[in-house]
């Protein structure tokens, strides 16, 4: 049994926190998770409003487009002993959505089976922001101030409340805070300006010229969404200069290099000199860690993307094991390590698992700030596991004394970015994986 119960926030009930809040209890702990939207999912709760601002985050929680898919398969994206499968046994009361590669809307509906088979609902406070948290010196442990606006007609909801706890698990996401190409004249471009995150529908966009900016799945997808309604699209994306544009299977869509600058005009000049009159630019170019409710006096910062310091990307060693956080990596089987994150944390505060000591922890994050800076790696991918990312998963998982994430699941992994990177048109709907998708199924059994 554990040596100690205690009173944690957990910040945001999407996937991370969902999935640290059981862990924690069945790790004997006294979890709350605190949620500003109105319902269990995180950015999977899709809303088809967007921001007032199209370049910023505004008060809409979700950054999903209508038509969004996984861009990973089902079986490798579930936590480890909740499977993600579609029509199967006891899991099937979720599944509207029997593609291996589903849309949006399975995702919520597995998150919300999640919370309920794990009796998760009646922690969390639905439509309630955690506005700031900061020492309390009386109790040593963290003050939490936050509105509610569960209340009744009238109640308003504005007015602060407070809460104190012994520990701080933050799971607020990734994907509110967009981050926004550097383009040279961008402010003299008279165009339309939009990022992904408050892409919807590709209606806006009928008889246009659109440049799109990046080309990871976000921008793959939304170049395919629109191409349908544009005039032409134009895709801006990191590969070396060519004397000429590349086409792609559509006839109306280009891919180039990256935007050199913009003109008055409204023309968009890219790195080889070819340009375009373009109507819209759209930024598929990813997000910004954002923690608005941690002050200053915390000594957490975020530079260039690097939330620092953190040791594992979970724990500051100055503040360890007190305030972590859950779900920071990219490209990395997200669910499962969200889960291994926080069973890790779990073991931790109850003090059945051990951290090193502070000059250690920091010690260890700092050579691997300077690995990453001998590879000429920038710091706004600090978070981004890459090819490292079994290597972390497995350590994290020793940590706890679990199984290690399964063969397959990884295997499933990199064949579908090989896939993504082969056949970005059809990856969802064509696949050369049958033998790990038997081998996870008679995996799934005992589960059933």
């Amino acid at each position: 049994m554990p040596s100690r119960s205690l009173h944690v926030a957990v910040i945001g009930a999407g996937a991370a926190g969902l999935v640290a809040a059981r862990e924690l209890r069945r790790e004997g702990h006294d979890p709350v998770v605190f949620e500003r939207g109105a319902g269990v999912g995180g950015n999977w709760l899709y809303h088809p409003a967007a921001s007032a601002d199209p370049l910023g985050a505004g008060g809409v929680q979700s950054s999903l487009y209508a038509s969004l898919r996984t861009n990973v398969p089902r079986e490798c994206m579930g936590f480890m002993d909740f499977p993600f499968v579609a029509g199967a046994g006891a899991m099937s009361s979720y599944s509207d959505d029997p593609r291996r590669f589903p849309g949006h809307e399975e995702v919520l509906r597995y998150l919300q089976e999640f919370a309920r088979r794990f009796d998760l609902l009646g922690l969390i406070r639905l439509q309630t922001e955690v506005v700031s948290v900061r020492r309390d010196d009386a109790s040593a442990g963290w003050k939490l101030s936050y509105r509610s606006w569960r209340k009744l007609p009238g109640a308003g909801g504005e007015e602060l409340e407070e809460e104190v706890f012994d520990a701080v698990v933050v799971c607020n996401g990734h994907s509110d805070e967009p981050r926004l190409a550097d383009i040279a004249g961008i402010d003299g471009w008279p165009g339309m300006q939009m990022h992904s995150r408050n892409y919807r529908v590709p209606d806006p966009f009928n008889g246009q010229v659109v440049v799109i900016v990046g080309y990871a799945p976000s921008g793959l997808d939304i170049s395919r969404d629109i191409v349908g309604v544009a005039k032409e699209v134009h895709v801006a994306h990191r590969s070396p200069a060519t004397s000429e544009t590349q086409s792609t299977a559509h006839a109306n869509m280009w891919l180039h290099p990256t935007i050199e600058r913009t003109e008055e005009d409204g023309s968009v000049v890219f790195q080889d000199g070819s340009r375009v009159k373009a109507d819209a630019i759209l930024h598929c170019t990813g997000y910004k860690y954002n923690f608005p409710f941690l002050g200053d006096d915390v000594g957490i910062l975020v530079d260039d993307n690097r939330v620092h310091p953190l040791y594992k990307h979970v724990f500051p060693p100055h503040l360890a094991p007190h305030i972590s956080f859950i779900g920071l990596s990219l490209k990395a089987l997200q669910f499962p390590v969200f889960q291994l994150q926080s069973n890790w944390v779990a073991r931790v505060l109850s003090e059945r698992a051990k951290l090193p000591s502070q000059e250690e922890m920091m010690e260890d994050m700092t050579a691997f700030y300077s690995k990453l800076e001998a590879r000429g790696c920038p710091k706004r991918y600090t978070h981004d596991l890459g090819e490292c990312t079994y290597e972390y998963e497995d350590w994290v998982a020793d940590q706890c004394g679990l199984e290690r994430i399964e063969r397959w699941r990884k295997e499933m992994f990199v064949a579908a970015l090989k896939n993504f990177a082969d056949r970005p048109e059809s990856y969802r709907n064509e696949w050369d994986d049958d033998h790990l998708l038997l081998e996870a199924h008679r995996d799934f059994t005992k589960y059933f």
